[in-house]
Parts: structure tokens; C-alpha cells; sequence
């Protein structure tokens, strides 16, 4: 698995279109509407306004992982890798554990920087350290879970692209990343609640803030561990079908 690992950190180093989904175009939307949105407006209401888009692009940004995550499955899929790999004494556990593993890494690292860049150029608060850190392990474990599920159930790329297009702007809307969710409707916010998005990213506001409580930390944290261990169980279940499709 250690082996398996090492190839996939190499490979996503090498990715100069991963820098660009993850960083880059985060980075440019965060900055244009930050710009936009605090155009003319007071002090007060302009930090409210950035304190809810960094890490509201920070969440949603994130979910784009899934598309490099479904890339390089299929890829191994139909390239022979997976057929080698099931022929070795290695288990599906640990298998998906090494596909896995690596983007938890790029993942965290996403996060780190794009909260770093807030707090450089928007002095955005950290009042609470320890619980960005944990809200940041979690909401890392809960994105690749879900991606590495997806990665197993699709059938093609493009299907991949358009499922993470669905999860992470439909995600963005519905979670308040894109617009407060106090100005959407009552069955909206409803529907917000059923999503991971929209607790992580209540939940980092409130630690930038200093607001977040212990017990709400961990009822957040409980949350995405569900929704990320349930991907993982998802794509575990899913390998026997998947690795029918593989090629060799």
C-alpha cells in the first residue's frame, strides 16, 4: 500500500491542472466576489461578507478533488492497473486505502492554503485554531469518502465531471456557500441541513469567529465522519462490480 501511495502523491505533484482546480480557481472566485460583493459597502458588513466567502469557497472548492479522484481510478481501471493490482496479495481494504490516502493529503493541503491566503490578504479571524484544524481533518476525510465512492460507481469520466459539477455547486447553493442561507427559502434551508456542506462551512465561521462550542465541534465533526465513512463503506461494497469492468 506504501508503494501505491508514493506513485499517487508523484502523479498529483506532477498535475499542473490539479493546481489549477484546487488553488488557482478558488483563489480568483474568492477574490472577484469578495471584490463585488463589498464594493460600497461599511466596514462591519464588509467583514461579515469575506468572513462567510473564504471559507464558504474554502468548502465548496474542495468537492473538485472527486474529479481527480474519479480520473485516476478509471484510469488504472482501464489501463490494466486494477486486474495486476487485485492479482497481488493486497486487499481491497487497503487498496482503496491507498487510493485514497493521497488525496486526503492534497486535500488538507487545499484547505491550509486557502484559509492562509484569507487570513494574508483579509486578516479573516482564527479565533479558534484547534477546531479549524479538526473541522479542516474532517471535512477532508468526509470529501474524499464521497469522491472515492463516486470514483467506484461511475462508469465513464464525463460522468464523474457532471456527478462533482452536481455535488459541488448544487452543494454550493443548497449550503449557503453561494448565497446566506437566512435569504433562501424556509424548504431550502431545510434541505441545507442534509448536507455536509452547509455544517462545515457554518462551522468554520463560527471557529474563525470564536463562537464554535466544544459540543456543536463535535456534533459537526460526528456529521462529516457519517458522510465520509459512508463513502468509504460505499465504495468498499462497490469493488467486486468494479473490478469485473477492469480490463486484464
Amino acid at each position: 500500500m506504501g508503494a501505491l501511495i508514493f506513485i499517487e502523491m508523484k502523479k498529483y505533484l506532477q498535475d499542473r491542472g490539479l493546481l489549477f482546480w484546487m488553488l488557482i480557481l478558488p483563489i480568483i472566485f474568492t477574490v472577484l466576489f469578495i471584490a463585488v460583493l463589498t464594493s460600497g459597502t461599511e466596514a462591519a458588513i464588509r467583514e461579515q461578507i469575506i468572513l462567510s466567502i473564504v471559507p464558504g469557497y474554502t468548502v465548496m472548492f474542495v468537492f473538485f478533488i472527486m474529479i481527480n479522484m474519479v480520473e485516476t481510478v478509471l484510469k488504472d481501471r482501464n489501463l490494466g492497473m486494477t486486474a495486476r493490482i487485485a492479482s497481488t496479495p493486497l486487499s481491497p481494504y487497503l487498496y482503496l486505502l491507498g487510493k485514497w490516502i493521497p488525496n486526503m493529503f492534497i486535500v488538507f493541503i487545499q484547505i491550509f492554503i486557502l484559509l492562509l491566503f484569507g487570513r494574508l490578504v483579509y486578516s479573516i479571524p482564527l479565533e479558534q485554531p484547534f477546531h479549524l484544524l479538526l473541522l479542516a481533518v474532517f471535512l477532508t476525510f468526509t470529501v474524499t469518502g464521497i469522491g472515492l465512492a463516486l470514483a467506484l460507481l461511475v462508469k465513464t469520466l464525463n460522468m464523474g465531471i457532471a456527478i462533482t459539477q452536481v455535488i459541488a455547486l448544487g452543494g454550493g447553493l443548497l449550503g449557503g456557500q453561494m448565497m446566506p442561507l437566512d435569504t433562501m427559502p424556509a424548504f431550502m434551508q431545510t434541505i441545507s441541513k442534509l448536507l455536509p456542506q452547509s455544517w462545515a462551512h457554518q462551522a468554520f465561521q463560527d471557529a474563525m469567529a470564536g463562537t464554535l462550542p466544544y459540543a456543536e465541534l463535535f456534533q459537526v465533526a460526528l456529521i462529516l465522519f457519517g458522510f465520509g465513512f459512508a463513502g468509504f463503506m460505499i465504495a468498499l461494497l462497490s469493488y467486486p462490480f468494479f473490478l469485473k469492468q477492469a480490463r486484464g
